[in-house]
């Protein structure tokens, strides 16, 4: 890759970052860099990079998208020492595609796991690298599709060296405005992933707060509005956010959000969240009901709460509601 120039630095992270450049400056030489996965987010940050000056040669099964034919003609094209940024599904393939990779690099060469991925694999990753002379960083990223414009936010993880050699790419990558607002070498390998797992875990309370708050305004008699009451929220209140715009942005072209169903994924990353905030005794309640909250949406009828409401049959007396023929949830008795 081509050397960065930096300033004076004004850093005060523990893991000795690089030196930050001037707040508002990106004066840099052009590199090159290797981007395997061009899915929503990969296909955007080639463009991002690409109009930051820099050469990208990406890499996608989808002849539609891909700069090269292969892998290794990927690689073939890179001059070394080599960049490559890895940006498929987490899980097996993000694994296997760095095994590959670390067949195909060479001593001095650098990878950059920019997906989903969970922390635990990285020091994995890194230490099969490293066996080949290939070094090794983790980088949470988050933009979703719209970071071309909007920038990405970054969270990195591995050594100092390594965060410097690759601060081109993540400075072309990061929003404009001072570096320590959209990027943090969060500390040694597997940090990137951890905090960018921490982050997801927060956007799922945030999400199911405006969610709630929204089915609570549909159900009052009083508020006629509910579109024009939240967008009354994004100026000058505590909540707003950008997760409030874009909540704005879909009730203008639905506002009774009734073309969809109530049907929420999750991606892992709240499951890994709050599983270690019991591994480290932290209480996280909010997160925890909001990745529940998801596995309810699935539910066309929930077994637990049928248990629920024959128990309070059982000792109240209560009324229960009978399952129809097509239900699937089986007899009832009167």
């Amino acid at each position: 890759m081509g050397t960065w120039r930096p300033a004076t630095s004004t850093c005060s992270c523990p893991c000795a970052c690089p030196a930050d450049q001037p707040q508002n400056s990106r004066e840099r030489t052009t590199v090159q860099l290797g981007l395997v996965g061009l899915g929503k987010m990969g296909f955007n940050m080639r463009e991002r990079i690409r109009r930051a000056g820099h050469e990208v040669v990406g890499y996608d099964r989808n002849p539609d998208v891909t700069d090269a034919g292969s892998l290794a003609d990927m690689v073939a094209e890179l001059e070394a020492p080599r960049v490559v940024w890895v940006m498929v599904p987490a899980g097996d393939i993000t694994r296997q595609t760095i095994a590959d990779l670390g067949e195909l690099l060479s001593e001095g060469d650098l990878v950059i796991d920019g997906g989903n991925s969970r922390f635990t694999d990285d020091a994995r990753n890194a230490e099969a690298l490293a066996a080949k002379g290939v070094r090794y960083l983790d980088c949470g990223v988050s933009g979703g599709v719209w970071g071309l414009d909007n920038g990405y936010g970054l969270m990195v993880g591995g050594a100092a060296e390594d965060v410097e050699r690759a601060m081109p790419i993540f400075d072309a990558l990061r929003p404009e405005g001072p570096r320590e607002e959209g990027f943090a070498h969060a500390g040694r390998v597997g940090a990137g992933h951890f905090a960018k797992m921490v982050h997801n875990g927060i956007e799922y309370g945030l999400m199911q707060a405006y969610a709630e708050g929204f089915e609570l305004l549909e159900a009052s008699e009083l508020v006629e509005n509910v579109p024009a009451t939240i967008k009354a929220w994004q100026r000058g209140t505590v909540v707003r956010s950008w997760l409030l715009d874009l909540l704005v942005r879909a009730l203008e072209s639905d506002p009774e959000l009734d073309d969809l169903r109530g049907h929420v994924e999750d991606s892992g990353e709240g499951r890994w969240t709050v599983e270690e905030a019991i591994n480290h005794a932290v209480p996280a309640p909010v997160i925890s009901a909001a990745l529940f909250a998801r596995f309810a949406s699935r539910q066309e009828d929930s077994p637990a709460m049928r248990a629920v409401a024959a128990l309070r049959n059982q000792f109240g007396g209560h009324a229960v509601q009978a399952a129809g023929p097509s239900s699937g949830a089986g007899t009832t008795q009167s």
